[in-house]
């Protein structure tokens, strides 16, 4: 790594888009080190990086190299931190703007493979496909009729969320003539017009919607947000749908309001531990479609984000601000360390 820039990543799986784009920069070189049995190595690869490239993933980083206060300490010349998706599970953004660490995220990368999974999610438990597949491999004698399901045309889908993901789901449940209803605290009601949906609040978004579909980040303010009060607020029948992160909805809470049979079923991508153990009482439910967090892992997805990430690193070593900076209140400092590091 003799070269002024230093990027580093794992050796966790990225596609190659990523690797390939930054070796069109002469200036900048890339280190990849194991996650598994040979730390000396890696800090040695660390210490020196001024972007470190950190996976998203929570479960299958090893903690030993999340974005820490001590991975910080470690690492003097790391300006910034690059995520390897959406979230940022693996960051802690607040000890990364103490220490005027910019932080920067791949939001929209994924946006039409989630979107494209939620709306898999809302037809295959509306119409019962997985129920009747699951059947089919273990019994016979059960009629057509045991497994009817619903259409979804002309049923109410109230979006948590109307970002990136969220504007997508609107723009195609729209297309299968579902009336879109949202909850976004963070857009004035006219924007989210703009974006294909009527602006309701959380409560009444509960109370109205056939299908309640996730699509925020995950942070303080949205932790165990739909608990036990909020599915006793939707309606009777109505199913539950989540490929935002594991957290934002209290499982167990979930697990009582399916055996009540207060809600229909519930589409699961997303898990507190991932993937969930074997023994989870949602695994062994016919009414949930589970998933591992796969919503966003189609080879599109994949590559867009990958490329993504290594542009927007490429425009910052280069002197550039980032155009998904998840901490910009850092700016100030974080363009004082970038101009005396790279001097």
């Amino acid at each position: 790594m003799a070269n002024d820039k230093r990027v580093v990543r794992s050796d966790l799986w990225l596609d190659p888009v990523f690797d390939a784009r930054l070796a069109q920069e002469r200036d900048v070189s890339l280190g990849v080190f194991t996650v598994r049995g040979a730390p000396a190595a890696a800090w040695d690869l660390l210490s020196l990086a001024h972007v470190y490239h950190v996976s998203a993933a929570k479960d299958e980083l090893p903690r030993e190299w999340f974005v820490s206060g001590e991975l910080l300490a470690r690492c003097p010349q790391l300006l910034a931190v690059s995520s390897s998706g959406a979230g940022y599970d693996t960051v802690d953004v607040d000890a990364c703007t103490a220490a005027g660490v910019a932080v920067m995220n791949q939001a929209g990368g994924n946006a039409v493979s989630v979107a494209e999974h939620t709306l898999a999610m809302m037809l295959g438990i509306s119409r019962r496909m997985i129920e009747c597949d699951r059947r089919m491999r273990r019994e016979q004698g059960f009629t057509r009729e045991d497994v009817m399901g619903h259409e979804i045309h002309g049923k109410t889908v109230g979006l948590v969320g109307l970002g990136h993901v969220g504007s997508r789901v609107a723009a195609l449940a729209k297309a299968f003539g579902m009336d879109v209803i949202a909850a976004d605290p963070l857009l004035r009601e006219g924007e989210i017009v703009r974006r294909g949906a009527r602006s309701v609040t959380l409560d009444q978004l509960l109370a109205q919607a056939d299908i309640v579909s996730l699509h925020c980040p995950r942070d303080a303010t949205t932790l165990k947000m739909i608990d036990a009060r909020a599915f006793a607020r939707m309606k009777q029948g109505a199913i539950f749908i989540t490929t935002a992160r594991g957290g934002i909805h209290d499982e167990q809470a979930l697990v009582e309001a399916l055996r009540s049979g207060h809600l229909a079923g519930a589409g699961v991508d997303v898990w507190d531990r991932e993937p969930p153990p074997l023994d989870h009482p949602l695994l062994a439910m016919d009414n949930v479609f589970a998933s591992f967090h796969i919503a966003g892992v189609t080879h599109e997805c994949r590559r867009n984000v990958a490329s993504m990430a290594a542009e927007q690193i490429a425009q910052v070593l280069a002197g550039g601000r980032p155009p998904r900076l998840v901490n910009p209140e850092v700016w100030p400092r974080f363009e004082e360390r970038r101009a005396r590091l790279l001097a």
